[in-house]
């Protein structure tokens, strides 16, 4: 019972619109009117800039972490000997925080996508490899300024550092890391088109970087 109220108190956490009050507060619109018409971290970036782009990504990890990190208030859970019960509650908590962020009960149920509160409930279970997600994310993200781009490769990259190079052997944990990959792949499947037609659009950052290099060629 206490397991199922959590549950219930880690959706209401992820519902959290973080984009759309941050676009009705500071800017008077709602951000699913515009650009790709979701309530996320990308849409933000698109939409309202760097600053606030970055503002809704952290608190929108934030809902991952402090939802997946709940289960501290049930002592069961702290104990050494259940750690396989701990992890498997963890991904529970988790998950039902990103079904909150994309199904936000505070937001007309018109959420986001649920790549960052996804990244932050990996931090909170297995923290080594959501640094080194992050790292990929941020990598491709410098490279191209694709948002989209840059989640997919770092959820690809996510199964494979469980599936293959920490190798691990919880089956649950393994069906769960290739949720993750298919779960982002198959909520960017408009992004993924317009990658390839070459329309999907970069987010205002580095864009300097970018007027240099354009000055640079066209010289």
């Amino acid at each position: 019972m206490k397991e199922a109220l959590l549950i219930v108190i880690a959706y209401l956490i992820g519902s959290i619109p973080t984009a759309v009050w941050v676009s009705k507060a500071f800017f008077g619109i709602d951000i699913r009117e515009y650009g790709s018409g979701n309530a996320g971290a990308t849409n933000t970036f698109r939409v309202l800039g760097s600053r606030w782009g970055t503002f809704v990504m952290i608190i929108d990890m934030l809902k991952g972490v402090a939802a997946t990190s709940l289960y501290i208030l049930l002592p069961f859970y702290m104990s050494g000997a259940n750690e396989w019960e701990r992890t498997n509650f963890m991904v529970g908590l988790g998950l039902a925080a990103v079904l909150g962020h994309i199904f936000p009960i505070w937001a007309d149920f018109r959420g986001g996508k649920g790549v960052a509160t996804l990244f932050g409930m990996i931090l909170a279970i297995q923290p080594l490899v959501a640094v080194l997600c992050v790292g990929i994310f941020l990598l491709v993200l410098y490279l191209t300024r694709f948002v989209s781009l840059s989640s997919i490769l770092a959820s690809i990259a996510f199964a494979v550092f469980i599936l293959v190079i920490f190798n691990e052997k919880e089956p649950l944990y393994r069906a769960f890391a290739i949720a993750v990959a298919l779960l982002v792949v198959l909520t960017h499947q408009k992004n993924i088109s317009r990658l390839l037609r070459g329309s999907e659009s970069k987010v205002p950052i580095l864009k300097y970087r970018d007027r240099r290099r354009e000055r640079r060629r066209n010289k």
